[in-house]
């Protein structure tokens, strides 16, 4: 695993402005911590937050930060002017922010916080897990950061209500998890998304799939083919989704449900639907499938469902069935087959007493097309597979691969070579595409393309 303070990571941080803060290391000891704590204590009972939080946030924050000067001068702690200004905003991130992940969190090039201890705090960046300086003061500083976020969204987290997914304001997905099922202290995990929306041409630049790769992709989405994108945490899947649903046409109804909303649509006309915990009392939860049933009650043109991973996966297939045609969604899977069995148990898990041969032909009438994505060991995200379903032969489904990435091996710089390959199979759906008045070039289906 690469260390957070290699150089390429520092010059990231020093363009974003935060490297002076985040990587201070040594400001980061037990009476550094306890000094500013105290301070914050001492805010605390000096000013009124709740009478200021009627004011503009601009004038709050000058407010504020006058109070906290005064309070650092009145310190007999011996501080330097650097140290001064940085407790000041260290206080302020903990009255306005996220406390110690705030330079995380201004920091774009970063996509996952990863807190594992109050001590322990990784980061990703492009696809690698570095380890950052930052920490908490102890286990209750962390929970109260955690209680702050999830009260933003009106979630709730204690010991009756142990995990808790929710979102922030700039649409990051965060996870929590306190004891007791967590056993070393609560954990937070906060996925989080460019502000620059990516194109598809974006990842053809990073060599995420190829031109013929995404025309095809594009086509399919024109042409109103269900898609489902498969691949593991963090591969991915959201990326690509978001990627796909661009090219829908802005005349089109769109209906989106998710477990926390991160799909952030082009287009105008949009109906967003996300979940709900049960409250309290254990009652008035929400879930994907309720949400799947009633979106086909709002004229939908496209449903896109953010994730199925339950029984909510045999109303989709039903609505793909059903003319709801051009819908998109993700599944946890490691490739294509796989892919095809998790449905298989999902719609198992509707208590539907299908049998598996009928549950295949859902599969095989509902879903034209796979795509897998996989995360590689240098941090890179690609396409490995667009894979069509073909149809039933017996009790099987049958699948053809249409395109394929693969890997040859790793240089010494530890990135990973591979081609991406067409298989020369011309799908089956291609005459559908001409119908819809959609030319592929037959030669795109004989291209390979050398990563090295």
């Amino acid at each position: 695993m690469a260390t957070f303070t290699d150089p390429g990571s520092k010059a990231a941080n020093r363009e974003s402005g935060w490297v002076n803060r985040l990587f201070a290391k040594e400001t980061y000891t037990p009476e550094y911590q306890e000094l500013k704590f105290t301070l914050h204590k001492k805010l605390l009972d000096r000013v009124n937050l709740e009478a200021l939080s009627s004011m503009a946030s601009e004038r709050v924050r000058a407010e504020i930060r006058a109070a906290v000067a005064k309070l650092v001068e009145e310190e007999k702690t011996p501080l330097s002017l650097v140290e001064k200004d940085r407790v000041i905003e260290e206080i302020l991130d903990e009255v306005f922010g996220l406390g110690p992940l705030e330079p995380l969190l201004q920091d774009p090039t970063i996509s996952d916080i990863l807190v594992t201890t109050p001590k322990l705090v990784y980061i990703e960046r492009a696809g690698k897990l570095y380890r950052t300086p930052v920490e908490f003061k102890d286990d209750a500083h962390l929970l109260r950061i955690i209680e702050k976020v999830v009260s933003r969204v009106g979630r709730r987290v204690d010991e009756s209500s142990p995990l808790v997914d929710a979102r922030l304001p700039d649409g990051s997905r965060v996870n929590a998890a306190i004891p007791p099922v967590a056993v070393d202290g609560p954990l937070l995990s906060i996925r989080r998304f460019g502000r620059d929306q990516l194109k598809g041409e974006d990842l053809v630049k990073k060599l995420a799939m190829t031109e013929g790769m995404l025309q095809m992709l594009q086509a399919c989405v024109k042409a109103r083919l269900n898609i489902l994108i498969c691949g593991g945490t963090g591969s991915g899947k959201t990326t690509l989704l978001n990627v796909l649903s661009a090219y829908i046409p802005e005349d089109e109804r769109i209906v989106t449900i998710e477990d926390a909303a991160e799909l952030r649509l082009r287009q105008t006309h949009v109906a967003r639907m996300e979940t709900r915990p049960a409250n309290v009392e254990g009652q008035g939860a929400i879930h994907i499938r309720n949400l799947v049933i009633n979106a086909l009650r709002m004229r939908p043109d496209r449903i896109i469902v953010g994730e199925v991973r339950s029984e909510e996966a045999l109303d989709m297939l039903q609505a793909m069935n059903t003319g709801h045609d051009g819908s998109l969604t993700t599944v946890h899977a490691n490739s294509p087959r796989d892919g095809v069995s998790r449905l298989e148990v999902m719609v198992g898990m509707a208590n539907a007493n299908m049998h598996v041969r009928s549950i295949r032909q859902q599969i095989a009438s509902a879903v034209d097309l796979f795509v897998q994505v996989a995360r590689f060991s240098d941090g890179s995200r690609r396409i490995t597979h667009l894979t069509e379903v073909v149809g039933m032969e017996g009790d099987l489904i049958t699948m053809q691969d249409i395109f394929v990435f693969e890997k040859t091996g790793v240089t010494e710089q530890g990135r990973v070579t591979g081609r991406f390959r067409a298989t020369g199979i011309r799908p089956k759906f291609y005459d559908r595409l001409k119908a819809c008045g959609i030319q592929l070039p037959a030669s795109m289906f004989q291209t390979i393309v050398e990563i090295g």
